[in-house]
């Protein structure tokens, strides 16, 4: 039987450029968000759902259960980013960012662990941002660190709690990625923040997913793909 994966956030860039990647690799894969649309491939299951609803994550799961009889990995892509003063927030901004950050991550992943445990094993990717780790001077974003820094530790603690039962988390870390969140306009003065002085390309974040994928003795790493962010320089 082949191996599903189900990757959150999959209608565009990251998303559905991993959903691309796993077909690749022989994978069926079960793919969600917002404007998913139903695919034309039958190795493709598109569930349309907002994350940040607790309700979605679980149907997601059993969906792809349901249909192709197993879940093998979760890539947890979905996520919101608001950029602003830190005193700007509102209670609209901090629910819909942990909605879909953590809420989402939540919800999704018991259920998916909970099926992998039943299996004997699987597989936990999450993407989160070198913002966790280094704030950008002039680009304020207080949220993307509270949450992204959280699946972070999660990543790791859960790596821990579920190591000896055959499941692994991992998490892949960008830097600025050229993704349709980005205008053209701006991708010179983006590609400065990095020390390699270039953004990241899509396929920068889609071959580290697959390189932890088949990495079968790596869990409980936070993987930088970041151009040299984490390390410092710029």
């Amino acid at each position: 039987m082949s191996k599903v994966a189900v990757v959150t956030g999959a209608s565009q860039g990251i998303g559905a450029a991993t959903v691309a990647a796993y077909r690749k690799l022989g994978y069926r894969v079960v793919a969600t968000s917002r404007s998913i649309e139903p695919s034309g491939d039958p190795g493709v299951l598109a569930v349309p759902g907002d994350i940040a609803d607790p309700a979605v994550g679980a149907r997601v799961i059993d969906a792809g259960r349901a249909e192709f009889g197993r879940v093998d990995t979760l890539v947890n892509n979905a996520g919101v980013f608001v950029a602003k003063p830190f005193t700007e927030y509102t209670g609209e901004d901090f629910d819909l960012v942990v909605g879909v950050n953590l809420r989402g991550f939540v919800a999704i992943t018991q259920r998916a662990v909970a099926a992998m445990l039943e299996q004997g094993g699987g597989h936990v990717v999450t993407i989160t941002t070198t913002l966790a780790e280094r704030s950008t001077a002039g680009a304020p974003a207080a949220l993307a660190p509270l949450t992204k820094g959280g699946l972070n530790s999660a990543t790791k603690a859960l790596a821990i709690e579920y190591a000896a039962r055959g499941i692994r988390f991992n998490a892949v870390s960008p830097g600025v990625v050229k993704t349709g969140m980005h205008p053209p306009e701006t991708y010179d003065a983006l590609a400065g923040l990095h020390p390699i002085g270039r953004m990241g390309e899509i396929g920068d974040v889609t071959d580290a997913i697959l390189y932890l994928e088949n990495a079968s003795f790596v869990t409980g790493e936070i993987l930088h793909v970041d151009g040299g962010q984490s390390a410092g320089g710029r």
